[in-house]
């Protein structure tokens, strides 16, 4: 059987971790994104080593893999404010610790917001910031991902060349990568919508930052234009990129076994995931009725 990106959505921890799972499940998840605690505040409190245990049982039951996370929203690696930086290195620590204790492949986080210090400044202050995390988190096989902006306001990311600039200077090639969402990619001026302007894109991140690094994808379509650099998710197939752009991405044989995950609006039932991973998998297996 090919293999082909394996498909899921970010699920709500509501009820507990374990519970994201189930989510996941119920509308036909291979791949989970969840948050590992309530991402709107620095602390929360850890699983026990009973909810730790149900969790990875249930894991290896449903077959859903990699269950990798996003960090809180809070953290801005790159903050001015030195307080702020501080406080976002040690939610990162605290964030990688619960990513081990889960068994969590992957912890997506945005890069940040230079806010007006420069992108230059910025981005040695994202680098800095990994390698002290790495450093305090010595042995973790949690792999930190620096996840593509649309570039709105002062955030940094959404170059490719930045990226590329920030896992350079964090130096723990065995500890980073890169998250693209197609979204935000689209967003920050690079087109996806013609085989001819995805392969431009994709040749472009593999010259630049290299597809070896690139670890996951986040599967939204967008509300804004090409390089209006604001990010906005939408349906698939119900924004400016169109199914056109993920009938190239799925395809491409580059993007086979890659965790894909959507992040699209959705309501407390996940209907919308349904329908959602429905269009995605059409696409995926070229309109054929696929196996999950």
């Amino acid at each position: 059987m090919v293999e082909r990106m394996r498909l899921g959505a970010h699920m709500s921890i509501a009820g507990g971790v374990t519970e994201a799972l189930r989510r996941g499940a119920s509308v036909g998840c291979q791949t989970v994104q969840i948050f590992t605690k309530n991402n709107t505040r620095w602390d929360g409190k850890r699983p026990t080593a009973a909810e730790v245990r149900e969790f990875l049982d249930l894991r290896d039951r449903l077959g859903i893999r990699p269950v990798f996370a996003h960090t809180s929203y809070l953290i801005n690696l790159a903050a001015p404010d030195a307080l702020i930086r501080t406080r976002s290195i040690r939610a990162m620590i605290d964030e990688v610790e619960r990513c081990e204790e889960l068994e969590l492949a992957y912890l997506v986080v945005h890069p940040g917001s230079h806010g007006g210090d420069g992108e230059e400044v910025g981005m040695r202050r994202v680098a800095d910031a990994l390698r002290e995390i790495a450093t305090a988190t010595p042995g973790a096989r949690c792999r930190i991902l620096l996840e593509a902006t649309a570039g709105q306001g002062a955030s940094l990311g959404w170059r490719f060349e930045q990226l590329r600039a920030m896992l350079d200077g964090a130096a723990r090639p065995e500890r980073t990568g890169v998250c693209l969402d197609t979204s935000h990619v689209f967003a920050a001026g690079y087109d996806l919508r013609s085989p001819e302007t995805y392969q431009a894109t994709i040749g472009e991140f593999d010259r630049v930052v290299g597809l070896s690094n690139l670890f996951a994808w986040h599967l939204n379509d967008s509300k804004k234009p090409l390089g209006s650099r604001v990010d906005r998710h939408e349906h698939i197939g119900k924004g400016t990129l169109g199914r056109p752009a993920f009938r190239h991405l799925l395809a491409d044989p580059r993007m086979a076994g890659l965790p894909g995950v959507l992040e699209t609006p959705k309501n407390k039932d996940c209907d919308e995931d349904r329908v959602n991973l429905a269009v995605l998998r059409r696409l995926r297996d070229g309109g054929k009725r696929p196996a999950r």
